[in-house]
């Protein structure tokens, strides 16, 4: 990594129902960066699907993850929230913003689910977990990250994701601090 993640535009990434949108606003907050909800990006034929509780394909995905990754090249560097669950995804926005760093939201199964269903979301059906579990692929040691355990309170999983990032600031490496 060139820069130091601190710097680095950041995707706090994950399933949904992990987080991502509220946790996202309040590191941006934190690091007094820009904000950027990938969900606002995508068309309104992506978010009507997904109300279905029909999955988004790749070629669904495609023009929405160029408008992400637009999103991640921009300067100041931002804070996005998005899911980026495939490698082939994140490497895409990595083509934009090479020192592109990932928060990773996680948890169990039915921590997840009971986020889901005790929010409501514009599109987003509480079916589609299984679908994203069984499409998330595990982020790689090359890929800057850090995994951060969403069974906690909002406030603690915050606190550590500062934490995580002041780690991989020290130790200047792509690698991960998982299960924090």
């Amino acid at each position: 990594m060139g820069q130091r993640p601190s710097s680095s535009p950041l995707v706090i990434m994950g399933v949904s129902g992990t987080g991502k949108t509220v946790l996202g606003a309040q590191v941006a907050q934190a690091l007094e960066r820009p904000f950027v909800d990938a969900d606002d990006l995508h068309s309104a034929a992506n978010k009507a699907k997904m109300a279905s509780g029909t999955p988004l394909d790749d070629d669904d995905r495609a023009p929405w993850l160029d408008s992400v990754a637009a999103e991640a090249g921009r300067e100041p560097a931002p804070v996005i929230a998005c899911s980026a669950l495939k490698r082939s995804y994140r490497d895409l926005l990595r083509k934009a913003a090479p020192d592109l760093v990932f928060i990773h939201l996680d948890g169990p199964r039915d921590v997840i689910a009971d986020h889901l269903a005790r929010r409501d979301h514009e599109f987003m059906s509480p079916d589609l977990l299984d679908s994203q579990l069984a499409t998330l692929e595990p982020l790689a040691v090359e890929e800057a990250h850090a995994v951060v355990d969403v069974d906690q309170t909002i406030p603690a999983v915050l606190d550590a994701v500062l934490v995580a990032l002041d780690r991989l600031d020290r130790t200047g490496s792509a690698g991960s601090t998982d299960g924090l």
